[in-house]
């Protein structure tokens, strides 16, 4: 079996990446919603962050909930608590004859694919990465549909918005792990940064910790669970004077959170999901820079059952909403009127094709 991704790359932290040896649980089963009466059967198997992520798992199974409830329609959730769990896992949904099974998840790409060339008559989709082969070329295949992300779009105006509204001149990113569904957010948040720069004196130059888009070389926890390394990683850039930091890192997110949450003035940004709604750090969390994941699960599931299943690769995007940053909430009052005209100006720009935000790591339609 093919593998694509490096192991994690290193964290300004020394500290070694959490490894979990914990088998996958056995998948949940729904008998849906309301108006049942199909025999459709939609599956879902998370990355190791867990349903209760605050972000891509959490979002992914909001989106086949609310099409369980809606259809009416069978569900199966499997949980996987180390990636290897995901072939397992991913052969259990087989095994129970999952119309559509989806990963969650960039590192479930070779465990979704290979079900897929295996179970032609079954449909899949694949969250946050496309399908490829062991030279990384891609590959279409006809029962197993991409959802993925332009979230450098949407990072884009977070960094604008963070290199505006910072009073220390610092900010901060880092990821989980090194792969393009993380990086992409990463490489949009310094070009939004590059660009508040360009229009700053030389006074009001933005310094940005955690990574180096040219490099493609950072900050990484090492994972998606520890968040103990989150806070760590977070301490060290509060103490070189960052005041607004942007995990992409799931759950480990929550550690970064909570070592803001102990130092004055400092701000988180979220990702994925409106993280003022789904976690407690609301008061600090500037704004999300969200991927709309749960829609596109949802309405992949009618499609499927619909039998209008087409395996084109959704690409959310600002254009058609499929990415965007979430309301300011706590902040409205605070950033200035001219920040946020920007940031709309800057989004419609996007929109309109007069700025392009170039990353080696956003994925193609």
């Amino acid at each position: 079996m093919k593998r694509k991704y490096l192991a994690p790359a290193t964290a300004m932290a020394a500290t070694a990446a959490l490894v979990l040896s914990a088998c996958g649980q056995a998948p949940e089963e729904s008998a849906g919603g309301e108006g049942g009466g199909t025999d459709f059967k939609a599956c879902l198997v998370s990355d190791a962050g867990g349903w209760d992520d605050k972000s891509f798992n959490q979002s992914g199974r909001e989106g086949l909930d609310s099409a369980v409830e809606e259809f009416g329609i069978e569900e199966a959730l499997a949980e996987s608590q180390s990636d290897s769990d995901f072939g397992p896992n991913v052969d259990n949904m087989v095994q129970q004859n999952c119309s559509l099974t989806f990963g969650v998840g960039f590192l479930l790409e070779d465990a979704i694919q290979e079900a897929a060339e295996n179970n032609p008559d079954l449909h899949f989709g694949l969250i946050d990465s496309t399908f490829s082969d062991a030279d990384g070329n891609p590959v279409e295949l006809e029962n197993a549909k991409p959802l993925v992300f332009n979230t450098a779009e949407a990072a884009y105006l977070a960094g604008y918005l963070a290199a505006a509204t910072s009073e220390s001149k610092t900010v901060a990113t880092f990821g989980g792990v090194q792969i393009p569904s993380v990086t992409v957010f990463m490489d949009g948040f310094s070009d939004g940064i590059d660009k508040y720069n360009e229009e700053a004196g030389e006074d009001e130059q933005v310094t940005l910790l955690g990574w180096d888009k040219e490099a493609q070389e950072g900050s990484f926890s090492g994972d998606f669970e520890n968040q103990g390394q989150g806070q760590t990683l977070t301490e060290q850039f509060i103490s070189q004077d960052a005041d607004i930091i942007m995990p992409v890192a799931g759950p480990v997110g929550l550690g970064a959170a909570a070592a803001a949450s102990e130092a004055e003035g400092t701000k988180i940004i979220w990702v994925d999901s409106d993280g003022y709604e789904s976690t407690e750090y609301g008061d600090i969390i500037l704004t999300s820079v969200m991927k709309q994941i749960s829609q596109a699960v949802h309405d992949t599931v009618e499609q499927a059952m619909n039998d209008e299943f087409d395996a084109a690769p959704y690409v959310g995007d600002l254009s058609n909403e499929g990415v965007g940053l979430a309301p300011y909430h706590d902040f409205e009052s605070e950033i200035p009127d001219e920040v946020k005209q920007q940031v709309e100006d800057l989004k419609q720009q996007i929109i309109d094709g007069e700025i392009t935000v170039e990353s080696p790591n956003a994925p193609q339609a």
